[in-house]
């Protein structure tokens, strides 16, 4: 069953941050804005905020297993129609089936790391392993999108065979998560549709899940809008090839996926607020070191791996020191609820993640089209700022929360 949510939550990571790809092909291909192109993270972002809303407390009536089949069936559906339509639309089209079935499957993989795991250190252990695994398949998609785009013609509509690919995974997924079992039975309450579906009102009347709500939105807001527009930023500031800009925006997602797997043996040994204060704090000092090093790079027909300019490198290892943040963030109030009220909390974790990524990704386009790429970096120094506020109030709510436990 491990191994099923470790491939279902593969296939998303590759759908979903094939935004900032797509949105470079659409600008080249589709002949599109960079404002129109925007828009397309929110196509992707609102149907998982809403589809969480609505459905995350009746998912264990439905079945988390079966839910990650349903997702899995309506994508393998939309990638397949992508070769076949050739059209911008369809992009929204695609993102917004993506998005709505991520819902589904996000919260039903969440929920089910509570029924596999027995304590703390297991949950934010498997927690960190499978979101680790998902920076892996970050990473190969941003290497598998770049095998299909033509190096001489990067705006050849070819490109978009590599959906028949991704169809053909997340069918066989689908069908993997068919052959597995899992006791599903802890996750039921025991309350009506409507009971349920207020659960997550209820939560919101606390101020551990007010505060790690904030928390979450911060933090996607801030890995959206790098990781959406980093392509952008190599092809247009960099001036780096197109199928370079692709392949180079993964060094963002290797350090990702370093950090997250590396996040688990860390958290054994260090308070999990001291690692996440000193992260933060790296991302800031590394977007002050690594932006001056993007000023006045000028184009040059000989730029290859081997021939790029240093911001190429130095910059996207800001993911290694925002890796542990996420899922850290998400073990601590989730094992601070029972069973029960994962999917619940799951639901609102989506929601606000999926609101904090379409303002990221939405303002940081604007900035790049009014003010330069650079200028749009720089300003993720304010949400950090706010992050490191929230992970300190985080720390002092979740100490009351264990002090009122302890007293109960």
């Amino acid at each position: 069953m491990i191994l099923a949510m470790i491939l279902t939550y593969m296939v998303f990571a590759v759908l979903l941050n094939s935004v900032g790809t797509v949105i470079l092909q659409a600008i080249q291909g589709f002949g599109v804005s960079k404002a129109e192109a925007s828009y397309l993270e929110a196509f992707k972002d609102l149907p998982i905020a809403l589809v969480s809303f609505l459905t995350a407390s009746l998912l264990p009536r439905l079945g988390y297993r079966r839910a990650m089949m349903l997702g899995l069936s309506l994508v393998a559906a939309a990638c397949a129609l992508m070769p076949l339509l050739h059209a911008f639309w369809a992009s929204k089209l695609l993102f917004a089936t993506v998005g709505a079935s991520f819902a589904l499957a996000k919260v039903s993989v969440y929920s089910s790391i509570g029924l596999l795991t027995d304590d703390r250190q297991q949950h934010a252990s498997l927690t960190s392993t499978i979101e680790g695994w998902f920076m892996v398949g970050v990473l190969a998609g941003y290497w598998l999108f770049a095998a299909f785009i033509d190096a001489d013609a990067p705006a050849d509509p070819r490109w978009l065979r590599v959906y028949w690919v991704i169809a053909a995974v997340a069918a066989l997924t689908a069908l993997l998560l068919a052959s597995t079992r899992i006791d599903e039975s802890a996750a039921s309450d025991g309350h009506a549709a409507g009971a349920a579906f207020l659960d997550m009102f209820r939560l919101l009347a606390q101020p551990l899940i007010g505060v790690f709500l904030v928390s979450a939105f911060l933090y996607v807001l801030i890995e959206q809008s790098i990781g959406t527009w980093l392509p952008t930023f190599n092809r247009e500031i960099l001036h780096l090839p197109t199928t370079m800009s692709v392949q180079a925006a993964s060094i963002f997602a290797v350090s990702l996926a370093l950090g997250r797997l590396g996040a688990g043996l860390l958290l054994r040994r260090l308070a999990w607020h001291w690692l996440l204060i000193g992260c933060v704090l790296a991302m800031a000092a590394l977007v002050l070191l690594a932006l001056p090093l993007a000023a006045g790079v000028r184009p040059d027909a000989n730029a290859s791996w081997t021939h790029a300019p240093a911001a190429a490198y130095v910059f996207p290892l800001i993911g290694l020191f925002m890796a542990p943040i996420y899922p850290a963030i998400n073990s601590v109030v989730l094992s601070a609820l029972p069973k029960s009220r994962h999917a619940a909390m799951t639901g609102l974790i989506v929601v606000f993640s999926a609101l904090g990524g379409t303002t990221g990704s939405f303002l940081t386009g604007q900035l790049f089209q009014r003010a330069g790429g650079e200028t749009a970096f720089y300003l993720s120094l304010l949400p950090m700022a706010l992050l490191l506020l929230a992970i300190v109030g985080l720390r002092r709510q979740s100490q009351r929360a264990e002090a009122r436990i302890a007293v109960a």
